[in-house]
């Protein structure tokens, strides 16, 4: 396997934690005792969270890449 096949298995890893994460944190949300529109707004606040984290994230991860594409080890960190 190449550096590459390394950073994008990695990248898979994170993405499908996170994803596992995000299913895990709604379906927790939805089935709490909550009244139907407080959860629904609550959950649209967090996703807006998560959105906006994650593309700061990705900024960041092209930002390094761009910067110094022949680093694999600052990937992530």
């Amino acid at each position: 396997m190449t550096k590459n096949d390394d950073t994008n298995a990695f990248l898979y890893l994170l993405a499908g934690v996170g994803l596992g994460a995000i299913i895990g944190a709604a379906a927790g949300l939805l089935l709490a005792p909550k009244a139907g529109e407080e959860t629904r707004e609550e959950l649209a606040e967090k996703m807006k969270e998560l959105k906006t984290k994650t593309e700061e994230w990705m900024a960041e991860q092209k930002a390094k890449r761009v910067a110094n594409p022949g680093s694999v080890e600052e990937l992530g960190a």
